[in-house]
């Protein structure tokens, strides 16, 4: 969760004060413009990060209280969003409309959400399926990171400084922003830094988690005209001492650096509506050890890697036909790793060697993949009230891999492969009346496989204890979703300010789905006393889905007071192996009650969340208690410029955890069981804002 009561740079009108002066454009920095014939079905905002009191660990905390979504928790760094039982590279997420960073860890040590502080995040876009070909290939949805801006209606210097501490373990977190908005330029720096400690769960049981970050952010745009822009970015991240409880190893440091370049010009000529165009460029270095673990004892191991991502963009915004609107153009995106390990030796068999033995154990094998994407959607107001989207996108997917491991070319036909994939989506939104809208769409999203399913050999890289492999010769998953929805109000009555409710139903048939199955011809490579003896392989399944739903209704009574419940539930099916598909969450549902005033506001929210029965026990899952949290927030604003806020958080202390939480692994004072989640929290945070 993110909390910044007065958050800079908010999206706004891009409007100098004085209308006659020139008028600031936006960049395709978003995806969604708030026009509902303009926008993606099933697409949602959310930029209320002005009413959160906690500092988050890292941006996937954000979407702690969006519906629909989940955590997936190796510790308390390294947590990745799911949504809809999509996780990992099957959830689209980027930044700002198109750039990437992906992650060196093959533990995921350091997923795409550690790379940026939360601080800077404005909003979070969501279009909640394949329901889009414009932002590169998307197989369960897209998750656009929009980063603050420099106050764009306000001219001159704008400062930001905040600081916020939790009571469970010691977390301190600082911001300072500065920003200068001229008529032709502006500029926006931030500088974050976290210190985090062991978190106590429900049971005061102290969790191995602290970490430490310094991070650091620089924006610039120069407007050439009042229709053409040009913007930079420029950021870097370094995390130091991360503790992982659910995973093998711990990171000594996560450093990443992500550049990007924006351009856009409007109102071309009378065909041209919009030219844009973006490069970006990526680069993360990890160093993992497990110096603080008991393996310790029998073999040092020490490993260290690095991704590279490139990429970029070009789009056509043009009409053909009043009512019919295009956006046609061309994206690509490289991802390169490397890196090994290396392992002393220290007791063979329980046995102290005389002289420890050396290995190195290459990680990435010197892979990369590269995705070159062509595309055109259409936008057609078929009258007043409906609009019809369709869209189809070719992608170029070119994999290799250059220093692979001996016992890995022995398993495969190892050369470069292309594959050729084709996906689309057709949609359709009808604005029954004022009061009513009904959405409904069919996307086909397709995923090639990622370097882990592809290249990975013989390690530990899911929840289970055992080893994987990859597989080269995936076939590329397809999504084939189908959904429905309705938006909608009633009219007002007395007492009532507005009652307005949502909900949408879905249902995924999948192709080719990638899941690692045990390999009984094959035994591990590492520590082979150990077991499970045999590891698993990535295979396609034959047969899979998904179906499921989510629901929203909020009563505001009273002027200032709103009540408002949440549903989401998915059920997930592996014909295959008669079980869950990995990683799907319960039935979770959130009750909120809270009012709003000018000068301050409170809320209440109660986190319900079933058990979790729909397993999958080939991925090392069991059953996950039900479990009932209670959070309280409150904010002030004392004086101008300065803003106080309160929470607490788990207030009746509950010992849980959640079903998506990695167990611990590799801990001394811990067995193979869920990661527990943090008991009571207080947390305080103080805000001036110039």
């Amino acid at each position: 969760m993110l909390f910044t009561l007065a958050s800079f740079g908010q999206e706004q009108p891009l409007a100098q004060k004085d209308s006659s002066k020139q008028k600031l454009i936006a960049l395709n920095e978003v995806i969604l413009s708030g026009k509902i014939k303009r926008d993606p079905v099933f697409s949602v905002v959310f930029n209320k990060y002005a009413k959160k009191v906690v500092q988050p660990k890292n941006v996937a905390d954000l979407f702690s209280d969006l519906n629909g979504f989940s955590l997936i928790k190796r510790g308390n760094y390294a947590i990745d969003p799911s949504f809809r039982a999509a996780q990992y590279e099957q959830l689209n997420v980027q930044y700002d409309g198109g750039t990437k960073a992906m992650h060196a860890c093959p533990n995921r040590m350091d997923p795409i959400t550690t790379h940026i502080i939360p601080e800077e995040i404005s909003k979070i876009e969501i279009i909640k399926g394949p329901y889009t070909v414009r932002y590169g290939p998307t197989f369960g949805g897209i998750v656009n990171l929009v980063t603050q801006k420099p106050n764009l209606s306000d001219q001159g210097l704008n400062v930001k400084v905040a600081s916020g501490y939790e009571s469970n373990g010691g977390n301190i977190v600082n911001l300072v922003q500065l920003g200068q908005t001229e008529e032709k330029y502006d500029v926006l720096a931030t500088f974050g830094q976290r210190d985090f400690g062991n978190y106590k769960d429900g049971d005061g049981i102290e969790i191995p988690s602290s970490f430490r970050s310094l991070d650091y952010g620089f924006k610039a745009g120069y407007n050439f005209s009042d229709n053409e822009r040009l913007q930079m970015q420029w950021r870097q991240s370094f995390g130091r001492d991360v503790l992982h409880a659910g995973l093998p190893m711990d990171t000594e440091y996560d450093n990443s650096s992500i550049a990007s370049l924006d351009y856009k010009k409007s109102d071309v000529n009378s065909t041209i509506n919009t030219l844009t165009g973006k490069m970006y460029y990526s680069y993360v270095d990890h160093l993992m050890t497990n110096a603080n673990r008991p393996s310790f004892m029998m073999t040092e191991a020490l490993a260290a890697v690095d991704a590279t991502t490139l990429g970029g963009k070009f789009e056509v915004e043009w009409k053909s036909i009043d009512g019919l609107t295009f956006f046609s153009g061309v994206d690509a995106m490289h991802v390169a790793r490397d890196g090994s390990r290396t392992r002393l030796v220290k007791l063979m068999n329980g046995t102290p060697l005389p002289m420890p033995m050396e290995f190195t154990d290459k990680v990435w094998q010197d892979s990369y993949i590269t995705d070159l994407g062509l595309f055109t959607e259409a936008i057609y107001l078929l009258n007043t009230s409906t609009n019809l989207t369709f869209g189809l996108r070719y992608d170029n997917v070119v994999s290799d891999i250059k220093n692979p491991e001996d016992d890995f070319a022995d398993l495969y036909d190892l050369k470069k492969r292309t594959e050729h994939n084709v996906s689309g989506t057709i949609s359709v939104k009808k604005e029954i009346s004022d009061q009513f809208m009904v959405q409904a769409a069919y996307g086909r999203g397709v995923r090639s496989a990622n370097m882990i399913e592809r290249f990975i050999n013989h390690f530990n890289v899911g929840q289970d204890p055992f080893e994987y492999i990859g597989n080269p010769d995936l076939k590329a998953e397809v999504n084939n979703q189908f959904e429905i929805g309705f938006i909608g109000k009633a009219p007002l009555t007395k007492g009532f300010n507005s009652f307005r409710y949502e909900a949408s139903f879905y249902y995924s048939l999948f192709e080719n789905y990638i899941v690692g199955i045990i390999d009984e011809t094959k035994t591990r490579k590492f520590m082979p006393m150990l077991q499970p003896q045999n590891p698993k392989v990535f295979r396609n399944l034959d047969e899979a889905f998904k179906t499921g739903f989510e629901l929203m209704a909020q009563v505001d009574f009273l002027d200032d007071f709103y009540l408002k419940t949440e549903l989401a539930y998915v059920y997930t099916e592996n014909r295959d192996l008669n079980e869950s598909l990995p990683l799907t969450p319960p039935l979770t549902s959130r009750l909120s009650f809270g009012f709003e005033k000018s000068k301050f506001w409170a809320n209440a929210v109660l986190n319900l969340v079933s058990e979790a029965v729909e397993i999958a026990p080939s991925f090392g899952e069991i059953n996950t208690d039900a479990y009932q949290t209670l959070d309280i927030r409150f904010g002030i604003t004392p004086v101008k410029n300065i803003n106080v806020g309160f929470a607490a958080l788990n207030v009746f202390d509950e010992a849980y955890n959640n079903h998506l939480n990695f167990s611990f692994v590799n801990q001394a004072d811990f067995g193979r069981t869920p990661i527990t989640d943090p008991g009571r929290n207080f947390a305080v945070f103080l805000q001036y804002q110039l």
